[in-house]
């Protein structure tokens, strides 16, 4: 009779054990997926607007490309996150070409450091952010400047807005 307790025993010990799981194909998936994140998060750019600034709206073509990047407040304007001139200054000056932006970008061309950065500086392009306030002389100066320096594909940047928006404006 023991001998037929200990065998029901651990016949019930027996079913209590754990399945063993095939991480193989876990992994493949893991593997797959951890690649597909790395290809495309690098294809990812977002430009962040200052707040004093409000773009125009407009349908979008293409997407943005790295470039040398221009804000134009109402007050200042500032090349790669430092200011080159104010709007004020440059209404009192008329000359064509502005020196502090020229300055400015004539330095961001001299230092450049790291692979991407080399990369904007070679590429010869800038990206105008300006407010739609400011009037179109202006950003007319700020472009004629930078054609000056050499930057000669110019792009502005613009809110994108719905197709619907982009005819309703028309």
């Amino acid at each position: 009779m023991n001998a037929s307790r200990r065998m029901k025993r651990m016949s019930r010990n027996a079913a209590k054990a754990v399945p063993k799981m095939n991480l193989t194909s876990l992994m493949d998936v893991f593997t797959i997926l951890v690649f597909f994140l790395l290809v495309n998060s690098a294809t990812t750019e977002v430009l962040e607007t200052p707040k004093q600034i409000t773009l125009p709206a407009s349908t979008v073509e293409e997407k943005p490309r790295e470039t040398v990047v221009i804000f134009v407040s109402p007050e200042t304007v500032t090349v790669q996150g430092e200011v080159a001139t104010t709007i004020e200054a440059m209404v009192s000056h008329p000359e064509a070409e502005i020196p502090g932006i020229a300055a400015r970008l004539q330095e961001l061309r001299q230092t450049v450091i790291g692979t991407s950065t080399k990369a904007v500086a070679k590429s010869q392009e800038v990206t105008v952010l300006a407010d739609r306030t400011v009037p179109f002389e202006i950003v007319k100066r700020v472009m004629s400047t930078c054609t000056g320096q050499g930057y000669t594909k110019i792009s502005l940047a613009v809110m994108q807005a719905s197709e619907e928006q982009a005819l309703a404006s028309r």
